[in-house]
């Protein structure tokens, strides 16, 4: 078990993060063991057919057989919703001592895989280059398997931390920690997070709490080492929902979105077309047809360009979205 120790300070400076560094490091547990959580399948499958160019060996070695992760991986966040490149940064700053220290710790009590061997070395310049090559790997990574999600994944995020904040306001920090997981446990001003690999107490003494939402962590999640401020990753809410395909677009409720002239209009924009060319298309007037592009440029929904006298209108993305044509 590891507890924190909060005093009325620290639950005043009690704080939400959204970390993406984090739930990519988090989501290498997923990668490297399917049958961690079901609700992660959909995504498993579309990620792993875009690791082919990536060191698979060097990316799964972060992960120990106890399922740990490296403590400098995972720098805390020091605003509300920090960059992936400025988290990274920060982590392309560790020292190697701490590298080295957080490397053995997490695979303890099993010795180092091959990947990360250089990491046992007295000599810090192969830690570093260690480093840096997890750094350089892990943004190629970001880049395949979760900025592509992130937007929807935020979301999520900020729905929990919302209905969280409520949470502690309606009932304090027993209220906040009763339904966040059934491995957390508060009494008398410290925070018990049970099942737990290691056994140590951390007294925050003053550093306040950090909680950082999680869509990848599937039990709470804190520091591996004592020598960290007290910080929790947690499941956030709604993760079942997540991979859920988005359903087809339904023609007859675009026309009452946009009513029939405007839908078909839309629908016929898959090409750059002028306006005479679309009034001949819909047997309209060129006027009418232009009523209607107006408004469906206004709102995002058509891009326009000039080729020579003419104007040239397309759907955008939104448009195509809202259709249905991806």
């Amino acid at each position: 078990m590891i507890s924190f120790g909060l005093g009325v300070e620290d639950l005043a400076d009690t704080r939400f993060a959204v970390s993406p560094l984090q739930e990519t490091v988090l989501s290498l547990r997923v990668l490297r063991d399917p049958g961690l959580s079901a609700l992660h399948l959909p995504w498993r499958r579309a990620v792993l057919g875009g690791l082919g160019g990536l060191d698979t060996a060097l990316l799964m070695s972060l992960v120990a057989v106890r399922r740990t992760l490296p403590d400098f991986l995972t720098p805390h966040p020091s605003v509300f919703e920090p960059a992936f490149d400025d988290e990274l940064a920060a982590v392309a700053r560790t020292p190697a001592a701490h590298v080295r220290r957080d490397l053995l710790a997490t695979h303890a009590p099993d010795p180092l895989p091959g990947p990360l061997r250089a990491a046992a070395t007295a000599d810090d310049g192969p830690v570093l280059a260690l480093r840096d090559a997890v750094c350089a790997l892990l943004r190629q990574y970001w880049e395949v398997a979760v900025e592509p999600v992130w937007p929807r994944m935020r979301l999520l995020l900020e729905a929990d931390m919302t209905y969280r904040a409520r949470q502690l306001a309606v009932g304090g920090a027993r209220l906040l920690f009763a339904d966040m997981h059934p491995n957390l446990r508060w009494h008398a001003g410290v925070l018990r997070i049970g099942q737990m690999i290691s056994r140590h107490h951390v007294e925050a003494a003053g550093r306040g709490l950090l909680l950082v939402p999680s869509v990848f962590a599937h039990k709470p999640a804190p520091p591996l080492s004592a020598e960290e401020a007290p910080a929790l990753a947690y499941p956030c809410r709604g993760v079942a929902t997540l991979w859920t395909p988005e359903p087809a677009a339904d023609p007859s409720a675009l026309v009452s979105l946009l009513g029939a002239s405007r839908a078909r209009l839309l629908g016929l924009l898959d090409t750059p077309l002028p306006t005479v060319e679309l009034a001949r298309r819909l047997r309209v007037t060129p006027s009418a047809v232009s009523q209607h592009l107006r408004v469906l440029h206004a709102t995002g929904l058509v891009t326009r360009a000039r080729d020579g006298r003419h104007v040239l209108y397309r759907r955008s993305p939104l448009g195509d979205g809202l259709t249905g044509h991806r």
